[in-house]
């Protein structure tokens, strides 16, 4: 068997050559939110700050796309700009910094470009955009068309884009219009929307209440589409890994 973390071109590549080999792919993501309703639209925002800016968005499942109920859009992404403020950039050695540098130099720019690819179609830097070296401030883009490469591919930084809704089919929409499909996240106070979520998004993972950003060992973990096969979790990856055996006897 073969077990790959990384990149849809190199996943790709090994799932031609391996054969009858077994394969488990955890590919790309450009994982999702959906802001429906919340009772407490501080505590959402600050939460969606984290998922999108920890490790620098160096993440799997880093929040890269946020989709807010029109009503609560604007709202929303003034609570995002006040916490994202609030995070401290510099020497990863500190315990007090937020976010660092990326993996390489050149990462930085390559954010740069699709941040400037999406002013350029006509969408909203509110916070940060800039690079500072091996650093790019994190990043809160509005209204980027979804054909743009900070939603269509994976960003794997500090960059999320934020857009508004009517309709909650609209939502779901949004959030399947992807080639990726590993955790997506859906807040709403609705129980029958929360159902109605796990049912439609075309995702190996979906987190009612929180960000697709959750994970934690015991669960299984793996996504559709380009986002890969097979799962993760200790208990999911031990089946993957096991050849299963039957034997009869005949009394």
């Amino acid at each position: 068997m073969i077990t790959f973390t990384g990149s849809v071109p190199v996943g790709t590549r090994i799932k031609e050559k391996v054969g009858l080999k077994r394969v488990k792919l955890e590919l790309g993501s450009n994982a999702a939110v959906i802001i429906d309703s919340v009772d407490d639209q501080d505590a959402v925002a600050a939460r969606c700050v984290e998922g999108a800016f920890n490790f620098a968005g160096q993440v799997c499942i880093s929040v890269q796309r946020i989709y807010v109920n029109e009503h609560l859009c604007e709202e929303f992404i003034e609570k995002m700009k006040h916490y994202t403020s609030k995070l401290v950039l510099g020497d990863p050695n500190s315990e007090a910094t937020d976010v660092s540098a990326l993996i390489h130099p050149n990462e930085t720019v390559r954010i740069e470009s699709w941040v400037k690819e999406a002013k350029e179609a006509g969408a909203k830097v509110v916070f940060g955009g800039k690079r500072q070296g091996s650093v790019f401030q994190p990043t809160i883009v509005v209204n980027a068309e979804e054909n743009l490469a900070v939603s269509c591919n994976e960003a794997f930084g500090p960059v999320v884009s934020v857009n508004s809704y009517k309709t909650w089919d609209e939502a779901i929409k949004l959030v399947n219009d992807s080639v990726y499909g590993l955790q997506a996240g859906v807040y709403t106070t609705n129980i029958q929307k929360a159902f109605e979520a796990a049912d439609r998004l075309e995702v190996g993972g979906v987190i009612v209440n929180d960000i697709p950003t959750f994970r934690v060992d015991n669960m299984p973990y793996g996504g559709v589409k380009n986002s890969g096969v097979g799962k993760e979790g200790i208990k999911y990856s031990t089946e993957e890994m096991t050849e299963l055996k039957f034997v009869s006897f005949k009394l």
